[in-house]
């Protein structure tokens, strides 16, 4: 069963569009969001929350239309977008009591935990906590209703290594069973090194891929050789950068003839990232 479901979203601002935006989630993995800044993932996760109207799509959650079942399925979805920016002078008890209303399948236990886990004393106020903080808490809000879906934007940023590294114990924890899917979007790309079972990858409003994590990356090769070698793939690289030793690009696989001697390895996710926002630099 598909956890999540996105098909042909479309939405145009005065100078930016999400082009038929698509991409499917399994029940029970974790799928990392990547994208350079202003590549549309944030108004990606928004538009699959409902929280901005697309012009055109749609967005199928555990099987279901969100348009037609929106208030049940937002009952199955946790999320957390950066920091708490509400209510700033309110303690995170108070500011709970609130938000757990809204949930049927809220867990006071869970919530608890969660707190003693992220060490978040409760009768502190918004404005005390640190970033890393406010990400914490609200991931203890996200995660303390019985939530089948996360939709998480940036839930790392803030947090220092340790502290990301236990939150992606948490992620690979959550999704053991089979139950608990999470969709999150992050620019820490060492972070979906270690976690994610697939990647979605958006720019310029489009989906370049959508991938098993390992397959994504082997989709590309990245070639290093001399100045002189540079014109045997100029053509067929996505992007290069030329330096005293010669040159580095970026090929897909497919278009790269492995009986040459340029060296090829197979290049991280952030390695994919900078050589495709170094093409729109190019073509910009």
């Amino acid at each position: 069963m598909l956890a999540l479901d996105v098909r042909n979203l479309y939405k145009k601002y005065p100078h930016f569009q999400l082009k038929d935006v698509s991409f499917q989630l399994e029940k029970g993995y974790i799928m990392g969001f990547i994208g350079a800044n202003g590549a549309g993932k944030t108004t990606t996760l928004k538009s699959i929350l409902k929280m901005i109207q697309t012009d055109s799509g749609e967005i199928r959650i555990l099987g279901k239309n969100i348009a037609e079942h929106e208030l049940e399925l937002k009952q199955e979805i946790g999320c957390a977008f950066g920091g708490t920016d509400f209510y700033t002078r309110t303690k995170i008890k108070t500011l709970t009591d609130v938000v757990k209303k809204f949930y049927t399948n809220w867990n006071d236990d869970t919530y608890s935990n969660y707190l003693r886990k992220f060490k978040l004393d409760e009768n502190k106020k918004i404005a005390e906590l640190s970033t890393g903080m406010k990400v914490k808490y609200n991931l203890a809000l996200a995660l303390s209703h019985g939530a089948k879906l996360l939709v998480l934007d940036e839930p790392t940023s803030g947090l220092d290594p340790v502290a990301r590294d236990d939150l992606l114990d948490i992620f690979q924890e959550l999704v053991l069973d089979g139950e608990v899917s999470i969709l999150f979007s992050t620019h820490i790309t060492s972070d979906l090194e270690k976690c994610a079972d697939f990647i979605t990858f958006i720019a310029n409003g489009q989906i370049i891929a959508s991938a098993e994590k390992d397959d994504f990356k082997e989709s590309y090769r990245l070639l290093s050789g001399s100045e002189s070698q540079l014109p045997q793939v100029k053509e067929q690289l996505i992007s290069y950068k030329v330096n005293s030793f010669g040159f580095t690009g970026l090929i897909h696989a497919n278009d790269f003839d492995s009986s040459t001697d340029i060296k090829a390895t197979t290049p991280s996710l952030e390695e994919i990232m900078i050589y495709f926002a170094k093409k729109e630099d190019i073509h910009a």
